[in-house]
């Protein structure tokens, strides 16, 4: 079975303008209002290429409630810890004009100890050896940092296989665990390992770097260009085709969806690449908040050229 955890989840809310100006009234041409959170972006790239996956983390209040009935329409199971707390909403304002946008995230409800507690007894429960657990996003206020770290050293006693697409502490704590795979942006890796990403040397040494620190296997992913991934095998820089962006919100939640379809179906570490960077693509090549469908997918697969760095 795949699970992704979203501990800090969201409510999408995005408003199509005709263009960005400041200190007037804007007017939205359009308003879309989505399930939001990386683990939840996972789970629908993963629905997208006919996968199941479990949707799991911490829900709240009404707008809890607006995720679960979404993610159930949708065809997406789920498995929460309900708060007292009101789940978060963010909103992103596109301009239609030059495809400039803000986003703006809400910092989400805090979470006490004794729901912390639920969500790593239900983690334990839930575990099973050979599953695919993907932790994705940034932690709730009053978790500690070490959250991840702690769940992921209940998956390794378990025999899952663990993806970490974290950022700052959470990430380096988590690192400790030594998680089978971790997926920081360049800008991300750079803080991490206090290192310029300029160029796919600079680069192919800072995944050695996170290698070094614990993660089994590192994907950095690159936006426009691609994705650079290290293995105990090799180094593969893997330049994405080249699409007329329409939102890049949610890329990189896909590339994580894609590598996880690709590595449950048995492909190897580079193959999985390609299916990332292709779902990643796809993706950010759709207006608002929809993923790639496996079709769009598959029609980006042969344009991705893959080299070894």
């Amino acid at each position: 079975m795949i699970y992704t955890l979203t501990l800090n989840p969201a409510v999408d809310r995005e408003l199509i303008i005709p263009r960005l100006e400041l200190d007037t009234v804007l007017r939205a041409k359009s308003v879309v209002v989505d399930c939001g959170g990386k683990g939840i972006n996972v789970s629908r790239a993963l629905l997208a290429l006919g996968v199941r996956s479990v949707a799991s983390g911490f829900l709240g209040g009404n707008n809890g409630k607006f995720l679960l009935e979404g993610l159930h329409t949708s065809g997406i199971s789920t498995d929460f810890v309900w708060l007292e707390q009101e789940t978060r909403i963010n909103i992103s304002i596109f301009a239609e004009h030059d495809g400039h946008y803000i986003k703006v995230n809400e910092n989400g409800p805090s979470v006490n100890s004794n729901d912390q507690q639920k969500m790593l007894a239900k983690v334990s429960e839930l575990a099973q050896s050979g599953d695919w657990w993907i932790l994705a996003g940034n932690l709730p206020p009053n978790v500690s940092q070490d959250f991840y770290a702690t769940i992921l050293k209940i998956l390794n006693q378990q025999g899952a296989n663990a993806i970490l697409d974290t950022s700052g502490e959470a990430l380096q704590f988590g690192l400790q665990e030594r998680p089978f795979l971790v997926k920081p942006n360049a800008e991300e890796a750079g803080v991490l390992t206090g290192t310029s990403t300029e160029t796919s040397v600079q680069l192919k040494n800072i995944a050695t770097m996170i290698r070094g620190m614990g993660a089994q296997n590192v994907i950095i992913s690159l936006g426009k260009q691609g994705a650079l991934l290290q293995t105990r095998g090799g180094t593969w820089l893997a330049h994405a085709p080249t699409i007329e962006q329409k939102n890049p919100t949610g890329a990189g939640d896909s590339m994580v969806g894609g590598m996880v379809y690709a590595l449950q179906r048995g492909l190897g570490m580079k193959e999985a690449l390609t299916w990332g960077v292709a779902c990643g693509a796809a993706t950010a090549s759709l207006p608002g908040t929809q993923v790639g469908s496996k079709n769009l997918v598959t029609s980006f697969l042969t344009d991705i050229h893959v080299e070894g760095i």
